[in-house]
């Protein structure tokens, strides 16, 4: 993806950082990630911290975001609620972290949303421990060919203005790259996707 585009797509979530939004058919799917999550715990595109409050007592957090705004926002979050959380300006498909540095990794709502996911979960993949987990939740692809069809439609104004992709797939892409997946499941018509994995 050239720069351009890059720095337009983070001006965009920077103007979405610290808007109030009112989270109902993707709210359930925090709690049934972040609770699975143990030790140390990066939280990729992290946003404006919506998931802190749903992490045990006892992990540690990490969180990248490359949107500066939205850094800004976990900051202030970790404040207002006392959650401890190390949160910086970084592209998930560049991670700037060693190889198996982390626990747990945790990706809410971003795969739809970063240029490549494939690629995202490469470095997600490469940062976390042997027997480490994969914890993921997104919108994707709908198992109803209707839904489906509106979602294809919907990408033609989404992707080219926010970068949101609505028909991506991440459980084959996990697969692929040789995870053994614990559980999964798909919620509402197939829109939402919660996937437990394990780098074996």
């Amino acid at each position: 993806m050239g720069c351009g585009r890059r720095d337009r797509l983070v001006r965009y979530w920077d103007r979405q950082a610290g808007r109030a939004t009112v989270e109902t058919w993707t709210a359930s799917s925090r709690p049934w990630v972040c609770s699975r999550a143990v030790g140390t715990v990066l939280d990729v595109c992290i946003g404006d911290g919506a998931n802190l409050r749903f992490y045990p007592a006892g992990t540690t957090l990490t969180g990248v975001d490359w949107s500066p705004g939205m850094v800004d926002a976990t900051q202030r979050e970790s404040a207002r609620i006392g959650r401890p959380v190390d949160v910086r300006v970084a592209d998930v498909e560049h991670l700037p972290f060693p190889d198996e540095s982390f626990d747990t990794v945790v990706a809410t709502f971003a795969l739809c949303c970063v240029p490549d996911e494939r690629a995202a979960l490469v470095e997600m993949v490469r940062v976390l421990k042997p027997r480490g987990r994969l914890l993921l939740a997104d919108t994707v692809a709908s198992s109803n060919p209707l839904i489906r069809l509106v979602e294809h439609a919907s990408d033609l104004i989404s992707i080219p203005l926010e970068g949101h992709h609505q028909t991506r797939r991440p459980l084959p892409i996990v697969q692929a790259l040789g995870l053994g997946i614990m559980e999964s499941e798909q919620k509402y018509h197939g829109l939402i996707e919660r996937v437990h994995a394990v780098k074996l």
